[in-house]
């Protein structure tokens, strides 16, 4: 499926810029420690139980990518496009497509609010700091 006026460039910066949030988010200069707590586990299982870490991490990258690939084309039915309605859009989407059915999930699956806080924050701000890239970079 190809959207018409999605700039891939941009959406490769996204990417790129989704990824390196993540990284920095879920390590001990951030949430990690709460993070690991929280999952019931300690440093060295998770070390242990994560398999393939390139893997991973291409996964993480590529999912990042997906995003911000649907953002770059939702943008383009949002005229005129400036850095506040990319900012707007993206968190609009995280509310609608990933706080709200994560939520729903936590509830039934008992997962700890506070984790569930943890990762949908990143999401909120992957969202909101993509559709601000991507609206800039469509100027």
């Amino acid at each position: 499926m190809s959207f018409p006026n999605v700039d891939y460039l941009a959406v490769l910066v996204c990417g790129v810029v989704i990824f390196l949030l993540g990284g920095v988010w879920y390590s001990k200069l951030l949430f990690a420690r709460p993070w690991i707590a929280l999952m019931g586990k300690t440093e060295e299982e998770m070390k242990a139980s994560s398999g393939s870490v390139p893997l991973l991490f291409l996964g993480a990258f590529v999912c990042g990518l997906v995003s911000a690939y649907v953002l770059a084309a939702l943008l383009n039915h949002h005229q005129p496009v400036t850095v506040a309605r990319g900012a707007k859009l993206g968190a609009v989407c995280w509310l609608g497509f990933t706080a709200a059915p994560t939520f729903a999930t936590a509830l039934f699956s008992s997962i700890p609010k506070r984790l569930w806080a943890i990762n949908v924050c990143y999401d909120l701000v992957s969202y909101v700091l993509a559709g601000m890239i991507l609206a800039y970079w469509h100027w």
